[in-house]
């Protein structure tokens, strides 16, 4: 059964990771004139725009697939901490699909929850997986948090200094930075729990 279990939540953590890497792959190809760097990742989901209805569902899916893997973990894992982080994250990932842009400081919040504790899952997962993952597990949470500080930075820059600080990549670019560690912690993640000699 634990066995069953750990797979069923490293099988949930993969389809929803690839799913929304290859909707917003979709979503930016629909989205008319999308810069990657100039267009935040939630510019995807603006109800005005075509790529809108790809967008929400697939990070819906994202964060609920997230959530529901944590009901799944919870008798692996004796690491409340790492299952609290993860059930943020998927949260505030499904509050990013019912609350997109349009909805100003509530969006904002959302996300907000699912970069922040996506990142410290990732952090949190050293002690569950073992070396080498375990390292670039925690490589992965730090990435994410150290570009979220300098994407949080760079808005602030920007709305009270009409200047922004994004390592040249823009704002939508270091946007990515903090969501494409996290996705790729998530997908190698899903491998270790998949393993059968995992847990």
């Amino acid at each position: 059964m634990k066995q069953f279990n750990s797979k069923v939540a490293g099988a949930l953590i993969f389809v929803g990771a690839v799913q929304f890497i290859l909707g917003m792959l979709i979503a930016e190809c629909v989205y008319t004139n999308y810069s990657v760097a100039n267009n935040y990742i939630s510019d995807l989901g603006k109800l005005d725009k075509a790529s809108a209805p790809v967008f929400n569902t697939s990070v819906f899916v994202l964060g609920l697939t997230v959530t529901v893997s944590a009901y799944f973990l919870r008798h692996i894992v004796r690491n409340k901490v790492f299952l609290g982080f993860l059930i943020l994250c998927g949260i505030g990932a499904m509050g990013v699909g019912i609350f997109p842009e349009d909805f100003g400081v509530v969006h904002t919040v959302v996300s907000l929850i699912a970069f922040l504790f996506g990142a410290l899952s990732a952090i949190a997962s050293y002690k569950i997986q073992k070396p080498p993952m375990s390292y670039f597990a925690v490589g992965m949470g730090i990435m994410s948090l150290s570009a979220l500080t300098i994407f949080i930075t760079g808005e602030v820059y920007l709305r009270y200094f009409h200047s922004t600080i994004d390592l040249i990549i823009g704002l939508g670019g270091m946007e990515r930075m903090i969501a494409y560690p996290i996705l790729l912690w998530a997908i190698g993640f899903s491998g270790y729990l998949q393993k059968s000699e995992s847990n």
